[in-house]
């Protein structure tokens, strides 16, 4: 068994392709030492995965985590900033409430962005889009993979840039929790905040990244994303200075969504990622003892 993590993964609970059970078998196919499934915004993926690695008897290990959008301000940018929670309790009664709640949210706003599809002469509805993706937690990433698999735009690249990024005929802003407010909800449920991709919040400077992860780092942040596919390795070792200066342990991960990131492969993303187990300094799970 390889001695190598993935800290940050996606199953179609939320916008990824893989089933739960299809991440797990092919986890344990790529000797995979642990992996953390951190949907967007939902943990409805967790039981299904814990269930396939007992019928498998799978040896990799499962980190129970979760990707909660928040809306992040800085002087006159407002954009959306990524907490990963590794190792909550996705079976807290308050916690899932609060996602629960998220989820809603989303759900309006899914509404609403449908509505304006079909008023932009898009054949497109709520009930379809549940039958396409039963059970998931439908972000524009689902709406992108429908315009483009049904030749409205050739490519789901396309459908962001001319319909479903903020300022486009399709989109629709939705109320999210601030960083502070994400930080407690993962705090709550016992897990640990990890400041995803930085490098990714391309409306910041280095400054301003800086700050970001300072004012996270006080809110109780645990952790910040060295280690991702797409850094240079300048930006890797920036990161890894902020981790340092503000105490945050350096987490990392692929950021796997299946055939939705087609060049991103679980634990090794882009080919260059290789994070050794040692750098997770919590206790795994116990449901993998």
């Amino acid at each position: 068994m390889a001695d190598y993590i993935d800290l940050h993964v996606h199953s179609n609970a939320s916008d990824g392709t893989f089933t739960p059970e299809e991440l797990v078998a092919y986890a344990e196919a790529k000797g995979l030492y642990a992996f953390a499934l951190t949907d967007h915004d939902s943990i409805d993926g967790l039981s299904a995965a814990y269930a396939a690695k007992a019928k498998l008897h799978a040896a990799v290990r499962i980190i129970p985590g979760v990707e909660l959008s928040c809306r992040y301000a800085i002087a006159d940018i407002s954009f959306d900033v990524h907490i990963v929670g590794l190792g909550v309790d996705y079976r807290s009664a308050s916690f899932v409430g609060q996602l629960q709640e998220c989820r809603r949210i989303r759900e309006e706003r899914n509404s609403k962005m449908i509505r304006r599809m079909q008023e932009a002469g898009f054949s497109i509805t709520e009930e379809e889009i549940r039958a396409l993706y039963p059970g998931a937690a439908v972000t524009r990433a689902h709406y992108a993979r429908f315009l483009a698999d049904h030749g409205y735009v050739a490519t789901k690249e396309e459908a962001f840039q001319k319909y479903l990024n903020p300022g486009c005929p399709c989109y629709v802003p939705r109320r999210l929790l601030t960083p502070k407010e994400g930080i407690s909800l993962i705090l709550g449920a016992g897990g640990h905040p990890v400041l995803a991709h930085p490098m990714l919040y391309t409306k910041l400077n280095r400054a301003q990244i800086d700050a970001l992860t300072a004012e996270l780092a006080a809110c109780g942040a645990e952790g910040i994303e060295v280690y991702y596919s797409t850094y240079s390795e300048e930006e890797t070792a920036f990161v890894k200075s902020l981790a340092e200066k503000y105490h945050l342990f350096p987490s990392g991960g692929s950021d796997f969504h299946g055939s939705n990131k087609p060049d991103i492969d679980l634990m090794t993303g882009k080919g260059n990622l290789r994070i050794p187990k040692e750098l997770y300094p919590f206790p795994f799970s116990k449901e993998d003892e």
